[in-house]
């Protein structure tokens, strides 16, 4: 059983940088892959970005490409996504999952097994 909570979301405008943690308790966080989705109000929830049980492997959604920088530290039990230029097309609920997944199916939804309760991020223009 892993439980995972989000931390770092809040109100900023266009062009900030926000960066959003996410804690893991639980046993073998650190065989597990990570990832973080987002939903925003009306719209289906969709993949942001991925990283691999090592770190070694890293997945983003094209339209974050360049922009966000996911990672992790397995001694800490904690993800992040640092997300650089944000856009007003960036507010959403970003939620953390950690699922025992394997490309190519990093970017579906439905192949994690944990989730966290999500963390809200509004960009203003």
């Amino acid at each position: 059983q892993v439980q995972l909570v989000e931390s770092g979301g809040g109100l900023v405008q266009a062009g900030d940088s926000l960066r959003l943690s996410c804690a893991a308790s639980g046993r073998s966080f650190s065989t597990y892959g990570m990832a973080w989705f987002r939903q925003a109000p009306g719209k289906e929830r969709e993949f942001v970005a991925a990283i691999r049980w090592s770190g070694g492997g890293k997945y983003y959604a094209d339209s974050v490409k360049e922009r966000f920088t996911v990672s992790r530290e397995n001694a800490k039990n904690t993800v992040y996504l640092q997300m650089n230029s944000l856009k007003p097309e960036d507010t959403a609920v970003y939620y953390c999952a950690a699922g025992r997944v394997t490309p190519p199916l990093v970017t579906s939804s439905l192949e994690y097994t944990y989730w966290g309760h999500g963390t809200q991020v509004t960009v203003s223009s």
